[in-house]
């Protein structure tokens, strides 16, 4: 297990929590260690995603690093989005999607890190996007004061929503049923088979990040100290604690096969873990914590898979694989209620998506490619222009 957590400072840490077996009567030590400090970025981090194998990371720099944890190397950069990273989505291995400042929505193949889809999502910035746990549908919120619900097998829009403001969160909950939009400090619960707001929660402060903890429960932390408990059918807040001396950055949350875990991260620099008990009516207990001495902005946890740990109630369902016949319906523009988008074929971007190596220059392709093989590939076509001259 590792925490890994990026900063203002352009910084990913990563802590590697070591779990000491208990003597009799003792309680369980969790022991958080520092495993490694990366500096890829050359502006602050926005955002963290990790699958079994990979952290990946979003910057105001525009560009999303990835990360082999296994081998723990840089594997090297995607540089297709022309904006801030706001949101980084793995679902299961295969496939990342990534949301930016640029109004783009892209899906990635995670093995071959070729971009498969490039969407023209929003008017404005995307500033958020949920999978939902089949992964046939996705949610996204954005400056344009808009709520979009895509179809991610054919990789278009599905149902544009109005919102009176911009909304800066958007979270489905563990089975699909329900979803929550996070405008300001309020909190509207939608249900999916209405589609429609089934009731608001009212924070006390500007809600930073929110984290379901089962199908009825949503931890909640904002512009404050404190971290909250609420109960999305009844509304009512199940119980609150401090966690922090600062304002509360991000949230993740786990269960392991003895443990159901919540991971928090903060202004003042520090990554705490807590154990979460089985009546959210009683505030968790402190694990762990550590201190970075840095202004932490986003948050992640690797697990290895190999202790048969899962993340919090999400099951690996990948989206489903697209037909031929699908993929040449996509290069043609198509509007749909109020919005006109530009979609492109689900194939590799060649043009505009490329995977960086170590060497922090961007490919010509977008997946990796060895030097020797793309200078054949350079000469063959030079000798096919020369033939059509001639």
């Amino acid at each position: 297990m590792e925490l890994v957590a990026g900063c203002y400072e352009q910084v990913l840490f990563g802590f590697a929590v070591h779990l000491e077996p208990k003597a009799s009567g003792d309680h369980e030590k969790w022991t958080p260690v520092a495993d490694f400090t990366h500096h890829a970025h050359t502006a602050s981090l926005s955002a963290v995603a990790v699958s079994s194998r990979f952290v990946v990371t979003g910057s105001k720099d525009e560009t999303i690093h990835i990360y082999d944890m296994k081998k723990k190397i840089d594997h090297g950069a995607l540089v297709h989005h022309n904006g801030t990273i706001t949101c980084l989505k793995f679902h299961g291995n295969r496939h990342l999607i990534s949301g930016a400042e640029d109004g783009l929505i892209c899906v990635w193949d995670a093995k071959k890190w070729e971009c498969l889809k490039s969407i023209k999502a929003h008017k404005g910035h995307v500033t958020f996007l949920s999978i939902h746990p089949s992964g046939k549908l996705a949610l996204s919120v954005g400056t344009d004061k808009t709520l979009r619900t895509w179809n991610l097998v054919e990789g278009r829009s599905a149902f544009i929503k109005n919102i009176k403001q911009n909304a800066h969160i958007v979270e489905w909950s563990p089975r699909g049923e329900k979803y929550v939009v996070v405008i300001l400090n309020k909190i509207d619960v939608y249900q999916l088979d209405t589609a429609s707001v089934s009731g608001t929660i009212t924070n006390e402060k500007r809600v930073s990040s929110v984290r379901f903890l089962s199908e009825s429960v949503l931890a909640v932390a904002g512009d404050e100290e404190v971290v909250r408990f609420f109960d999305c059918d009844s509304l009512m807040c199940l119980s609150e604690f401090k966690a922090h001396e600062n304002r509360v950055k991000d949230m993740f949350s786990f269960e392991t096969p003895e443990h159901h875990l919540i991971v928090t991260a903060s202004s003042d620099g520090f990554i705490k873990m807590w154990k979460l008990k089985e009546d959210k009516g009683v505030s968790p207990s402190l694990l762990c914590e550590v201190n970075t001495n840095a202004r932490l902005t986003c948050l992640g946890v690797w697990l290895d898979r190999v202790t048969d740990t899962k993340e919090s109630l999400l099951p690996a369902v990948e989206p489903p694989p697209v037909s031929k016949q699908e993929q040449s319906k996509r290069n043609k523009k198509e509007s749909g209620h109020e919005v006109q988008e530009e979609e492109r074929q689900l194939k590799p971007d060649t043009k505009n998506c490329g995977l960086t190596g170590d060497s922090n220059k961007p490919t010509k392709g977008s997946s990796l490619v060895s030097t020797k093989k793309r200078k054949t590939v350079e000469m063959l076509e030079k000798k096919k222009r020369k033939k059509k001259k001639i």
